[in-house]
């Protein structure tokens, strides 16, 4: 089973609006060296970014107050250093535009937690 190894914490942020999809991410990134944060939605979103500076977002693509897939380009824009995991069940075109806007990865739902720890490692390595 893959681990995270980092010499200080970073920051995992969560942007998913299902409770038990949230929980699930909580336990598979529970590491000493990360931190985690989590929204339910975009605006929830945008002012924790406003304050905080995560290494890694985990976007959900059905959000209450719209598609993280539109929410890409924004994170990007202003925040380019902030590396994105877009989460979502798969069809090509959400995977396809998921990229075109900036994710760095993608995962499609289900996902093992070795996919989601080798994931985040190579994105914080």
């Amino acid at each position: 089973m893959a681990k995270l190894q980092t010499k200080e914490p970073k920051k995992v942020f969560i942007v998913e609006d299902e409770g038990d999809m949230c929980l699930l991410l909580n336990i598979m990134l529970q590491e000493k060296a990360i931190e985690l944060d989590h929204a339910k939605t975009i605006a929830a979103a945008q002012d924790y970014l406003k304050n905080e500076n995560p290494s890694v977002v985990i976007l959900d693509n059905k959000l209450p107050d719209g598609l993280g897939v539109d929410f890409i380009s924004y994170i990007k824009q202003n925040y380019p250093t902030v590396k994105i995991v877009m989460i979502s069940g798969y069809t090509p075109e959400a995977k396809e535009l998921a990229i075109e806007n900036g994710a760095d990865l993608f995962l499609e739902k289900p996902f093992t937690k070795d996919q989601l720890i080798t994931s985040i490692k190579a994105l914080l390595n």
